[in-house]
């Protein structure tokens, strides 16, 4: 389907712009060879066999909505399509072209048919019932079905020099006496002179309309200008109605329409110009300009057949030359669509209650225009919704009118089944309006309308909604007023001001949602008249700490001020945080258990000094950090290392270092064999002992042996378990 004027969306179903027929000459192999071709495989075919071999002369739409009927060329013949199957239902040949056509009955069953050598058939599923040909050749057609008269307006004059509609009475199956129109003679120089019938300027009426459901009024609308209102009791003429001049002078009426009241009235001119009166006054109250300049030759008031809110709301007319179809506001006539196809256009037909529009025009191929926003696809395509909605939804696809509006097509609706629609009492809408559009199993009705109807249906759910819109509304309003930050003014103490405001709004809260447990308010104090302020609260606990003059210099002196970031208030509040402050950053001394813990630790031996003198004992001050990373260890101790020189050691020793290794051994003593792994029997520049360190230098023992003893002794671990015991 092809998209065109994207602001109120018009898709063209079917016509010689989206879709290609196969001409007749083609074999059958080279028809099953387009099936590839993605532009014939792609159409949408929406009635079969919708077209005639050289143009379509008139489409009309039968009454209850199931029947088209179309006439064309070449040669001439009637095509009858029934809408539920979407096929052709037959197809019949005449002896000449078909000027236009008229449905008798709600069915095709009864047609008839003016044909361009002054003919008049009528026809029936059967074929052609009857024929009469009428004085002169006729314009148009109209059915008065209060006295089931055929009027047949004619062109030319009678002997009174007066143009004439004829009339045919079909119950009696004879002709009536004709009525007698004004339509300004036939020649240049006089009125009505009497010249042959056909010849230029001759006058004639051209068309004619009938007020069906009000006043029966019938109109006829003349090449001089002028429209005549007929009263079918009286068969006389009523009014008359001359249209505005113009440059070319005053064109000819080729158009006319009644609206359901039967108040207005839609004049279309071969000027290419619409106007709508009031019956009430001779002068326009509108006039609408279709744009090319070529005669109007549809023009049609969309009213539905029952009211709903969108005919009420804004009503739209439709008119149309061989150009253009155009939709346009009945008030102001802003334009609202337009419909522009590739060929001329012969004539329009509206499925009632719908967006479908039909056309019959010079194609091959006869038109098919849908127009979502001015109503649902009709009952027999209602598969055209889904289409295009779906069209619609699609954000990748190109010919989408509604990208920013994706997903939003059912968001005012309420999807409901036939039982449903019968429990709210609306099951009679269903086929009837477009208030209701059919869906799979159900129906998608207005939000709005659902929740009227189900108000009405049970009228206590009106008082329910009532009271609970009214709860809602004093529990909005309840919470406003416990809601927002108060503003704080202290001077000192803001932290312990905005603890005390949190924790009376979580107490008021609490006590908001007690009484609206209860279902209302607490008994509030009486006022007397005229006051417009609360009154006062009685009690300090009423105003809270903060009102409490007896604390007032609490969150104002300064001396009253509150350091959480001292010692003394840490150890009170543990759990408070608080942020610490710059003056806690510096080194905190050490106590005097601390100190003497550090005197314990030996000192570490300078590396770089290999000597005797590189032994000493220092105390120094270190930082928390290492003072813990020590003190974490084991028993605060670790392992030392210890580097010493035999630098100082005996004579003897640097004679000996002299000295092979064999020869030291063959010349050592027993005695100093065994002890030769101790530290002075050692014969090298430096060593290096690992020591445990311990506490004060105590007592030197005399003999290795029995220090070796002792040391193991410490640091075996008593069987006992307790180690408390040997202290």
């Amino acid at each position: 389907m092809r998209l065109t004027n994207s602001t109120v969306p018009v898709y063209t179903v079917s016509g010689s712009s989206t879709s290609r027929s196969l001409p007749d000459w083609l074999s059958q192999k080279q028809r099953q060879k387009q099936k590839n071709d993605p532009e014939y495989a792609n159409r949408v075919e929406i009635l079969q066999d919708f077209e005639f071999e050289e143009a379509s002369a008139c489409v009309r739409v039968s009454e209850d909505g199931e029947w088209v009927m179309s006439t064309g060329t070449y040669k001439p013949q009637i095509h009858t399509h029934y809408l539920p199957n979407l096929a052709l239902s037959w197809a019949r040949h005449t002896d000449t072209l078909n000027k236009t056509f008229l449905f008798l009955s709600s069915d095709y069953s009864k047609t008839v048919h003016l044909q361009e050598d002054r003919s008049i058939e009528f026809h029936t599923p059967g074929g052609c019932h009857d024929s009469l040909r009428i004085p002169r050749y006729g314009r148009d057609l109209a059915y008065d079905r209060s006295s089931t008269e055929l009027l047949v307006p004619a062109v030319g004059v009678n002997s009174n020099g007066m143009g004439e509609v004829f009339r045919i009475n079909l119950e009696q199956g004879r002709f009536m006496k004709e009525f007698e129109v004004d339509v300004g003679g036939d020649d240049l120089t006089s009125m009505g002179g009497g010249a042959l019938q056909g010849g230029i300027r001759t006058g004639s009426v051209n068309t004619a309309a009938v007020a069906e459901g009000s006043h029966n009024l019938l109109a006829f609308g003349t090449s001089l200008g002028t429209v005549e209102f007929w009263d079918s009791r009286a068969r006389a003429r009523v009014a008359t109605l001359a249209m505005p001049t113009d440059h070319d002078g005053r064109p000819e009426v080729t158009a006319l329409d009644f609206h359901r009241s039967g108040i207005s009235t839609a004049v279309g001119t071969s000027s290419g110009l619409i106007y709508l009166y009031d019956l009430r006054s001779p002068l326009p109250t509108l006039k609408k300009d279709q744009g090319y300049g070529y005669p109007i030759h549809y023009v049609q008031h969309l009213t539905a057949s029952s009211t709903t809110r969108a005919s009420t709301s804004e009503p739209k007319i439709a008119s149309a030359d061989k150009r253009i179809l155009k939709l346009w506001d009945q008030y102001d006539g802003a334009p609202w669509t337009s419909v522009e196809p590739t060929v001329d256009i012969n004539c329009v037909a509206w499925c009632r209650d719908s967006g479908m529009f039909l056309t019959a025009n010079e194609g091959r191929q006869q038109h098919a225009f849908f127009i979502p926003q001015l109503g649902p696809a009709p009952k027999w395509c209602s598969f055209l919704d889904n289409v295009v909605e779906e069209m619609a939804d699609d954000p990748n696809d190109p010919m989408a009118f509604s990208r920013s509006n994706v997903g939003e097509v059912y968001d005012n609706f309420k999807f409901l089944t036939l039982p449903q629609l019968r429990m709210l009492n609306l099951d009679h809408l269903v086929g009837k309006t477009n208030l209701l559009r059919p869906y799979m199993h159900g129906y998608f009705v207005a939000q709005g309308l659902y929740e009227e109807a189900r108000l009405i249906a049970n009228p206590t759910t009106y008082e329910e909604e009532r009271q609970k819109r009214v709860q809602a509304k004093i529990e909005k309003e309840r919470e406003s007023r416990i809601r927002g930050k108060k503003k704080v003014t202290a001077k000192v103490n803001r932290k312990m001001v905005e603890r005390i405001l949190d924790r009376e709004e979580k107490n008021e809260r609490r006590r908001a949602q007690r009484v609206l447990a209860q279902g209302g308010d607490e008994k509030e104090i009486e006022q007397p008249e005229g006051a417009t302020e609360e009154p006062e609260p009685t009690s300090q606990e009423e105003k809270g700490l903060l009102a409490d003059s007896r604390f007032a210099r609490l969150f104002q002196d300064e001396d009253f001020a509150v350091d959480e970031t001292s010692r003394e208030f840490q150890q009170l509040n543990p759990s408070t945080k608080t942020t610490v402050s710059t003056n806690l950053d510096r080194e905190k001394g050490l106590t005097a258990v601390e100190e003497e813990a550090l005197d314990e630790v030996p000192p570490s031996s300078d590396e770089d000094d290999f000597g005797a003198s590189s032994r000493y004992k220092t105390k120094e001050r270190i930082s928390n950090a290492d003072y813990k990373r020590k003190s974490g260890q084991k028993g605060g101790k670790q392992m030392q290392m210890k580097v010493t020189s035999s630098a100082g050691s005996r004579a003897s020793g640097r004679e000996q270092g002299d000295r092979s290794f064999g020869s030291r051994a063959d010349n050592m003593r027993p005695g100093q064999r065994i002890k030769r792994n101790g530290p002075r029997a050692v014969v090298g520049n430096q060593v290096i002992t690992f020591d445990a360190p311990s506490g004060r230098t105590k007592n030197r023992l005399d003999t290795r042996d029995h220090g070796r003893s002792e040391k193991r002794s410490k640091d075996r671990r008593s069987a006992s378990g307790n180690t408390f015991r040997k202290m």
